[in-house]
């Protein structure tokens, strides 16, 4: 009888990629006493694999790994009897993920070997081991976490800079903050501007006439990241961010940095006052609210340049007065657009207007009864008129949820200009009212 043989599949893994570019790394060193072990056993049929199932700079806390993933497609597929690893937790730190992987092996018929502790999985007690050791990987890995953590609070404390894209004003040299000078000059013009005239609108539209970005920089990996125009928001953070004054701030605290302060102490206390007692100046110049209340032509407004317009609204003493405003309006300031921003009562009543005028065109209910014979032939030619008319009857008596679907339904764009509105309207809005029956049902009687 011939003496049966077992495929070998070593398996290694380096949860950094340090020293991964040497000739001889950790994986090669891990596969090299795997390599040795299997031959050590050849005289039990031991065969090692051609497939290499490597992971480098991957941590064993997860399973989204090339190698592992490889290598269980291998186990599924038969290719596999045993696995070998320098140490378990190569193959992984995770209690829970090692069970699964354990089933795995178990369902399929494959041993788990480690080289440096001799365990066999296919026995309750193998399995007991393993799962002791396991723990305590899955622990020391939550310790080193732990620890990390504690070092970054503490190096925080100590106002280390500990890396990510460092703030307009400062470059990053040896892990240390320098200013940078052509961006220093820019942030303090940003606070002295403001702390002169509080116009956050003003400052930023001549910055961006200027092509004033935000920070542009290159990451350790030596990926660009571009700048972008400044918004009011983006000024709004810098005026907030202390480390322009040479602090450091962690979990709402500040400490004092390792690096030189861009703006005195003064002028950024006169910043935060005026952003405290004029907070109107930093959110859109007009104290905007934006409203979750049903808005008839919410998603429906556009400038000609595409840019959105979106309901608000405000308040004076006991009344509220909605609006439509322009989206650029409220990032870039009223300069930043034409038409800044519109009362909802008088542009919904021209459009409602334009909309029952469409309703009340024989021409064009002549056109949406021919579409919807097509496809619904259950309704007659009168039975659709009379529903399409009824919707113009009953318009006023229609909850606001339902006069927006319908406005949906018919007009696909509105676009404002200081000269008026056009509406293009959806080329089969009509028959898709009556195909989906968007219209309420029980068409109510005028009171």
């Amino acid at each position: 009888m011939a003496e049966r043989r077992l495929i070998c599949a070593i398996y290694t893994r380096k949860s950094t990629e340090e020293g991964l570019d040497q000739n001889f790394n950790s994986l090669d060193a891990q596969r090299d006493a795997c390599e040795n072990y299997i031959a050590s056993q050849k005289s039990e049929g031991w065969l090692m694999s051609r497939e290499r199932y490597d992971d480098g700079g991957f941590s064993g806390g997860n399973m989204e790994r090339p190698g592992l993933k490889k290598l269980l497609e291998d186990v599924r597929s038969g290719m596999v009897d045993i696995i070998v690893v320098y140490k378990i937790d190569r193959l992984s730190r995770s209690l829970a993920d090692f069970a699964k992987l354990v089933e795995i092996f178990d369902e399929h018929k494959v041993t788990f070997v480690s080289v440096t502790q001799a365990f066999n999985t296919t026995t309750s007690m193998g399995r007991l081991t393993l799962n002791i050791l396991l723990s305590f990987a899955q622990f020391e890995r939550e310790l080193a976490g732990e620890r990390v953590r504690d070092k970054i609070a503490a190096s925080r404390q100590r106002g280390i800079w500990m890396g990510g894209m460092p703030p307009l004003g400062y470059d990053v040299s040896e892990r240390k903050l320098i200013p940078n000078p052509d961006e220093a000059k820019i942030v303090r013009e940003m606070f002295s501007r403001f702390a002169a005239l509080p116009s956050m609108a003003t400052l930023v539209r001549d910055l961006r006439g200027r092509g004033v970005t935000s920070k542009s920089w290159t990451t350790a990996k030596g990926i660009e990241r571009q700048g972008k125009l400044i918004t009011k928001g983006y000024v709004y953070k810098v005026f907030k961010n202390p480390v322009y004054i040479g602090m450091a701030a962690y979990k709402g605290q500040h400490f004092p940095g390792e690096h030189g302060a861009i703006i005195d102490q003064d002028l950024w206390n006169t910043v935060q006052e005026l952003l405290k007692d004029g907070d109107k100046h930093v959110k859109g110049g007009s104290g905007f609210r934006e409203t979750k209340a049903p808005s008839l032509l919410r998603g429906l407004l556009f400038s000609p340049e595409g840019r959105a317009y979106t309901p608000g609204w405000t308040s004076k003493g006991p009344k509220q007065y909605r609006y439509y405003i322009n989206t650029d309006a409220i990032k870039l300031g009223k300069e930043a657009c034409d038409v800044r921003r519109m009362p909802a009562g008088e542009i919904e009543g021209v459009v409602v207007s334009q909309l029952r005028g469409v309703l009340r065109s024989p021409e064009i209910l002549a056109e949406a009864v021919r579409e919807i014979a097509m496809t619904r032939p259950d309704i007659s030619e009168a039975d659709a008129i009379q529903k399409l008319q009824a919707i113009d009857e009953v318009w006023d008596h229609l909850f606001a949820p339902e006069q927006a679907c319908i406005a949906r339904a018919l007009i696909d764009r509105i676009t404002v200009r200081p000269d008026g509105i056009s509406i293009q309207w959806q080329t089969t809005g009509m028959s898709k009212l009556l195909r989906d029956s968007v219209m309420p049902q029980d068409q109510r009687e005028v009171a």
